[in-house]
């Protein structure tokens, strides 16, 4: 019972409380470029939580049988060369390179599957759909269960990561399906010449940061709601 109020704390945080977009900033470039239309935008969150799961549950695999301090394959094959067993092989000075590498690959995966059977979407979608790759929310993604597969005790389960990867892709999907909805509504609005396009985008990207932060605490409101039903 406390995974499960763990993973629903993880969801609530990703998603909500602690929006990839909203509260670190990370996938600015999508979520301004793609965040006119709202089809478009909804499209967008669509692909990049689908290639931020993907990245995930592979990214927590590598990193949790190969990358971290005292990962098994690496200590397996440390001890099979004739290593001591005492020593604690670390290879997660290669984890930006693989992450990098799982990331291109579940891009290009979308990216032919869009093509192939979107070719609307596609095409609305232009430079910023391989530009997923560079997206930093999905890299993000990835830094935060390496981060949680440092200390030994306190290890993140895959059903864990998956939880972070996906709810922080429905939380990206949020705030730029309601960024393209108020930017539709901002055209036909007397803007400032001055503040119009990236400008006015970025002013309404602040006050929704703001409006997001209201969320705060949310999460231990739930969980103390959980315990009190679950008891």
């Amino acid at each position: 019972m406390d995974t499960f109020i763990t993973l629903i704390q993880i969801a609530v945080g990703a998603a909500l409380i602690n929006n990839f977009v909203l509260h670190y900033f990370v996938g600015i470039c999508p979520f301004l470029g793609v965040s006119r239309r709202l089809g478009t935008a909804f499209g967008m969150g669509c692909a990049v939580t689908f290639v931020i799961s993907v990245a995930a549950v592979l990214s927590w695999t590598f990193t949790y049988y190969i990358l971290r301090p005292g990962a098994p394959l690496p200590q397996w094959v440390w001890q099979t060369l004739g290593g001591s067993s005492a020593t604690t092989v670390d290879l997660s000075v290669l984890s930006y390179i693989m992450y990098i590498f799982v990331i291109a690959a579940s891009v290009q995966f979308v990216e032919m599957y869009v093509r192939r059977f979107f070719p609307p979407l596609y095409k609305s979608f232009g430079v910023f759909l391989p530009l997923i790759t560079t997206n930093c929310a999905i890299l993000f993604a990835c830094l935060e269960i390496m981060k949680h597969l440092q200390d030994p005790t306190k290890l993140w389960g895959l059903h864990e990561a998956l939880t972070l990867a996906v709810f922080g892709g429905v939380g990206f999907t949020i705030a730029i399906s309601m960024m393209a909805a108020i930017r539709e509504e901002l055209e036909m609005c007397d803007v400032p010449r001055p503040l119009r396009s990236a400008g006015i985008g970025l002013i309404t990207a602040g006050i929704m940061a703001m409006a997001f932060m209201g969320f705060t605490g949310v999460d231990k409101g739930i969980e103390n709601t959980l315990n009190l039903l679950l008891k």
